[in-house]
């Protein structure tokens, strides 16, 4: 069980919201005033969810109305929710609903539903992001937002890869790669940090994980640079309106354009 879920079970949840202020103030992010803005009272989805991120370092649940929550299965390597009415718990006492559909494909979903998608760390995780951008597109509304975290590479287990180049990402897509692709598991295995990686294990642990990557989806089948997540945003036709990049992350914020 993660750490997070650990807490969760154990503690009330206040102290667990305490222990989270503490951990993140000084990792929280001042800026991205348009973001706060553009999301502030509005309804909206998150894929892979809930998130530390959006709850401590760009804090935007706190701020909208209603999150609703989606993910690949109601257990994962890093949390546990069954599909249902007010299952998704995001933030304190506050709840959604929790679907169970692929990142790329949310047919559970009605086109121009919700006022924004959020993803933090999970669209490294996806084997098609380019589709999966698309489909978070087409559950917006006019004017919608899509506010995306990615894992900067410089600091964490893929510092050794090299970065993902945006003709890969356009061709995966017109091939249709479904989420049961490997093509990067050599690469992965050869270059992957496992000592930045503790939660691994060890790299036998992480070869036979791998292997079966469709049930954990614990690898990162690109590696995103701040040019590439603009690249597949510009292409699926959405304006970059914030963006900022730290040591550890990739913070971007794109609308829907106009016809």
């Amino acid at each position: 069980m993660h750490v997070r879920e650990l807490l969760k079970k154990y503690l009330p949840t206040s102290l667990v919201h305490l222990i989270y202020l503490v951990k993140y103030r000084s990792k929280r992010l001042k800026n991205l005033k348009q973001t706060k803005n553009a999301l502030k009272g509005k309804k909206g989805l998150e894929i892979g969810g809930p998130s530390v991120f959006f709850g401590y370092v760009v804090p935007v649940y706190k701020i909208i109305k209603k999150l609703d929550g989606i993910n690949f299965d109601n257990k994962t390597l890093w949390n546990e929710t069954p599909e249902g009415k007010g299952n998704f718990s995001y933030y304190r006492n506050q709840k959604g609903n929790q679907y169970i559909e692929e990142g790329t494909d949310l047919k559970c979903i009605k086109s121009n539903t919700y006022d924004f998608v959020l993803s933090s760390h999970s669209l490294e995780h996806i084997a098609n992001p380019l589709k999966a951008i698309n489909e978070w597109k087409r559950v917006i509304k006019e004017n919608g937002h899509i506010l995306i975290v990615l894992p900067n590479p410089v600091s964490n287990f893929d510092h050794r890869r090299p970065l993902t180049k945006f003709d890969h990402i356009l061709e995966d897509f017109k091939n249709n790669i479904l989420e049961d692709d490997l093509t990067h598991l050599e690469e992965i295995l050869e270059l992957h940090d496992i000592e930045k990686d503790p939660d691994a294990g060890s790299f036998e642990s992480f070869k036979k994980r791998s292997m079966n990557n469709f049930k954990y989806r614990g690898l990162h089948h690109h590696v995103f640079s701040i040019d590439l997540i603009e690249s597949i945003l510009e292409y699926a036709k959405l304006s970059i309106i914030e963006k900022e990049v730290t040591d550890t992350d990739i913070i971007i914020l794109a609308q829907t354009q106009l016809d």
